[in-house]
């Protein structure tokens, strides 16, 4: 999501200072212990620091419990040391005292205002927790009484007391705070209408795009540039069918992405666009900017898989990621999230012939397409020609919801 607002800041509104645009805003994310634990974690933090993310907050819930009770069983790297060896900007809070526990509200909201000041890396921040406090059933003390308790049938019987003890007001004097937060949120919202206005009259072609995309639609007469090819018995180009569709994306300005460190392979480069990447991190090959339009996720399949609904879910660009099929295993969750969710996201997975030899059976996919399409609400399309693959870019970027276009890439010489 940081990202697909990096990308929407640079097509509406490149120009204005920093966090002066209605296109500047912060993406928060709360973790656990699971979280921190899952292989995606390190897939996506990596990235997020080497973009450089400043718009990115997250907020590390430490309590030391997974569901096989205190996570020292499974867990014992220094978390925070972690994250900034990626490149993040750290900071602790810790919420626990020698007397038991007490909720530092100013120094968490302190470490927000910090992060929100550090904007040349995403933010981390680690809040050292008890986790259930102040229920009878809190923390890791009472977790073998709970276990007991839970073996006997009785259930979790939470004290009557815990709103009063955890400072909240109960049920009845409950309601003002929540009105109280609703009408700061329409204040918050007011002054974010006002500022957009402002833009948009200053703006009228940025408004027009902005407008256009936030539909899904089309540019008018955007089908006038789509290539074509002569009509023979196979209309292919001797290298395999990756290696035109993308001229077809180059019509549309919501269209970007990019592969999983295959981009010579899988063809997903729209040419002469530059990379999405910190200006210190661009090379020779790559050059480009923070708002530029070809990504680069590293060997990362299944962050990049995540990264792609993060984008589609933040606003109207419309991401793709390339990789080979038989990759296609390493991303299934987010594909499969991306299906119920029905978000324009597209997977270019070239490479798909159990005929590919070189590279061994890592390489070779058998059971995937069969597998793929068992996804509900998955589009999953295998032109057979350049002319069907044209048609099959056509008809993704008409439609909204989760495609993939498989290259069978066959082997030489056949």
């Amino acid at each position: 999501m940081a990202m697909g607002a990096r990308r929407e800041r640079g097509l509406f509104d490149p120009d204005a200072k920093a966090g002066t645009s209605p296109f500047d805003h912060f993406v928060y994310c709360f973790m656990s212990d699971g979280d921190i634990e899952e292989g995606i974690s390190h897939e996506v933090s990596s990235l997020a620091a080497h973009q450089e993310l400043g718009n990115l907050i997250v907020l590390y819930d430490d309590n030391q419990i997974s569901i096989e009770d205190n996570t020292n069983i499974a867990k014992s790297e220094d978390v925070a040391a972690r994250y900034e060896a990626y490149g993040w900007h750290v900071q602790k809070v810790d919420w626990r005292t020698a007397d038991g526990y007490h909720e530092d509200v100013p120094a968490l909201y302190q470490a927000i205002l910090n992060a929100k000041e550090h904007t040349e890396a995403p933010s981390f921040i680690k809040l050292k927790t008890i986790i259930g406090w102040p229920a009878r059933t809190e923390g890791h003390r009472r977790g073998a009484r709970r276990g007991a308790r839970r073996a006997r049938g009785e259930g979790d019987q939470e004290d009557p007391a815990l709103r009063p003890r955890g400072g909240l007001p109960g049920r009845r004097r409950g309601a003002q705070p929540r009105r109280e937060v609703a009408e700061r949120g329409k204040q918050v919202h007011a002054e974010w209408e006002g500022a957009f206005a402002e833009w948009a009259k200053a703006n009228p072609e940025p408004r027009a795009l902005f407008e256009r995309m936030a539909v899904h639609r089309l540019p008018d007469g955007w089908t006038e540039a789509l290539p074509a090819f002569p009509r023979t018995p196979r209309a292919s180009p001797p290298q395999g069918l990756r290696h035109h569709p993308l001229r077809v994306g180059l019509c549309a300005a919501e269209l970007w992405g990019g592969s999983a460190d295959l981009a010579e392979s899988n063809l997903t480069t729209m040419e002469g666009e530059p990379s999405f990447i910190p200006v210190n991190h661009q090379t020779p090959m790559w050059p480009g900017n923070p708002y530029g339009r070809t990504l680069h996720f590293g060997i990362r399949e299944h962050g990049m898989g995540a990264i792609l609904n993060g984008i589609a879910l933040s606003g109207g660009t419309r991401p793709y990621g390339g990789t080979f099929l038989q990759f296609s295993d390493y991303m299934r969750p987010s594909v499969r999230l991306a299906s119920m969710m029905e978000l324009p996201v597209t997977y270019v997975w070239t490479h798909d012939s159990i005929g590919l030899g070189e590279d061994g059976p890592t390489h070779q996919p058998i059971e995937h397409l069969w597998s793929l399409r068992n996804i509900p609400q998955f589009e999953l399309v295998r032109p057979g020609d350049a002319n069907e693959t044209v048609v099959a870019w056509r008809t993704i970027l008409e439609r909204a919801g989760p495609q993939a276009v498989p290259d069978p890439a066959e082997p030489a010489g056949a």
